[in-house]
């Protein structure tokens, strides 16, 4: 058993979704999670900027002795992965993806929707996944701005974030069996979604898969952990509201 933190990292507060899947399946883990909120979004920055963001972010949770890492954001995870595990050949380094292959396989021939920041929309890592399945069915990208910034507000079930999406959609009502949420910070919005879009269109995220992959990896180092589940929330904006915001989320059902 190994009692040192799991870290976590996101632009904010979106990559809380992702903890709450990693307590739900490790729930005996220690985590430690840092929001880069000072600098979200990170979904309209260059390569270049998101990278240096990641390593900056890393080396912060390295102080804490992780003995794994977890980029819970779809746009550094496109940006910043493979570096990552470059320059940290030591440590357990898992990316988080958009649910594509899990909706391939759900609607195979149906229209699929992945909502994402425009970063990861344009990178040749999203590309080369798209056109593993864009043969045998529809897939629409869907970039979607504004949304992170209402979610960091904690108005991610507000009116406003309903009428974002109503704009948004507009082009693809009626084409849609499923939209893959491909940015942490969406599964926060999921209710307006759905109120958008209507039941009969399901919605996935990447968060449970980057969870089953994180027990997988630590089981396979003999890493896992029988302790207190203790979560540790930072932030790099100094700001103890945005914590109290973070702490709802994360209790949020």
């Amino acid at each position: 058993m190994d009692q040192r933190p799991i870290g976590v990292f996101d632009s904010g507060s979106g990559g809380l979704t992702a903890v709450r899947e990693i307590r739900s399946i490790l729930p005996s883990e220690n985590i430690i999670y840092f929001g880069d909120t000072s600098r979200v979004p990170y979904g309209s920055r260059s390569a270049e900027i998101l990278l240096h963001f990641a390593k900056q972010d890393v080396r912060f949770l390295r102080t804490f002795d992780i003995k794994a890492l977890v980029v819970a954001c779809n746009t550094a995870t496109s940006a910043a992965i493979h570096d990552l595990r470059e320059a940290y050949p030591d440590t357990i380094v898992i990316g988080i993806e958009p649910a594509l292959k899990l909706a391939y396989d759900r609607y195979h021939g149906g229209g699929i929707g992945v909502m994402a920041t425009p970063m990861t929309l344009r990178e040749e890592k999203f590309e080369a996944l798209m056109h593993r399945y864009d043969q045998s069915c529809r897939i629409y990208k869907i970039p979607a701005p504004g949304l992170v910034e209402l979610v960091e507000r904690g108005q991610a079930d507000s009116p406003e974030a309903e009428s974002l999406l109503r704009e948004l959609f507009a082009p693809y009502q009626g084409k849609l069996d499923e939209v893959v949420l491909g940015c942490t910070h969406y599964p926060f919005a999921a209710k307006a979604i759905s109120r958008v879009l209507g039941s009969g269109v399901a919605l996935l995220d990447g968060g449970d898969g980057t969870a089953r992959e994180t027990r997988r990896r630590l089981a396979e180092a003999g890493l896992l952990e029988n302790g207190t589940g203790e979560v540790i929330l930072t932030n790099s904006l100094p700001d103890e509201s945005i914590l109290e915001l973070s702490r709802k989320l994360l209790d949020e059902k």
